[in-house]
């Protein structure tokens, strides 16, 4: 084991790796859970969005995600995105015209992952796993777009937390039968029926469903809101 000492070396302060070293690096991580955890703490009746970041507003998705999220802002709730573009844009978008709060958990990156101008509360994240802790554990509803392998990632963490009830019971919504039907049939098929590798209380864990007003609907029963905002 090293052993670093502490010196009043200009030279050797200078010299010191801070990105690297694993005690700095341990700290580092601490202070973004700890950070995270107390910035989401801020809000309630929140409800997180995933989705491509490829998505521009020629894309219905793009839409079926800002009129949902303009309508739960209506109602009183957080709309928390991964700040970036595409869907997470059209829901932070959505949560401004519904004069709701607009939140995004943004991730620090080499060539600069632009923060969307429809966020207003924002915390930025070195490190993709404190990100994905936070995203994971910051709504009591998730809603997914179709996506690529980032928003698949977000959606089976979820499923495996709630299925080995590590976090408790919450709406997993997928939105977008032409993408997400063939993999709920997958899933049902294959890893259900053929193989057995899932009880069937795992095909409960998440809902498909056709349209957004469906989806609004399992999220305004299943959270307490104010119906007078």
């Amino acid at each position: 084991m090293k052993h670093y000492a502490v010196t009043d070396s200009k030279s050797e302060f200078l010299s010191f790796d801070f990105e690297t070293n694993p005690s700095w690096r341990i700290f580092k991580i601490m202070s973004e859970f700890v950070d995270g955890f107390s910035f989401l703490s801020k809000f309630d009746k929140t409800v997180s969005f995933f989705g491509s970041s490829r998505f521009d507003e020629k894309n219905h998705h793009y839409h079926e995600a800002q009129e949902l999220a303009r309508k739960l802002a209506k109602i009183g709730m957080t709309i928390i995105t991964g700040g970036g573009s595409g869907i997470m844009e059209a829901a932070n978008r959505g949560a401004i015209e519904g004069k709701g709060k607009s939140v995004g958990l943004n991730i620090v990156l080499k060539n600069e992952q632009r923060i969307n101008p429809y966020v207003k509360e924002s915390m930025e994240f070195d490190h993709f796993f404190t990100r994905k802790v936070m995203l994971s554990f910051a709504s009591q509803a998730y809603v997914f777009f179709p996506g690529g392998f980032g928003t698949l990632d977000e959606f089976f963490e979820l499923v495996e937390l709630v299925y080995t009830k590590k976090i408790g019971k919450v709406p997993i919504i997928l939105v977008g039968v032409d993408y997400w039907e063939s993999l709920s049939d997958w899933i049902n098929q294959m890893v259900y029926k053929r193989h057995n590798a899932i009880s069937e209380d795992g095909l409960k864990v998440y809902q498909l469903v056709q349209n957004v007003d469906e989806a609004f609907k399992i999220i305004s029963q299943s959270i307490p809101i104010s119906w007078e905002k």
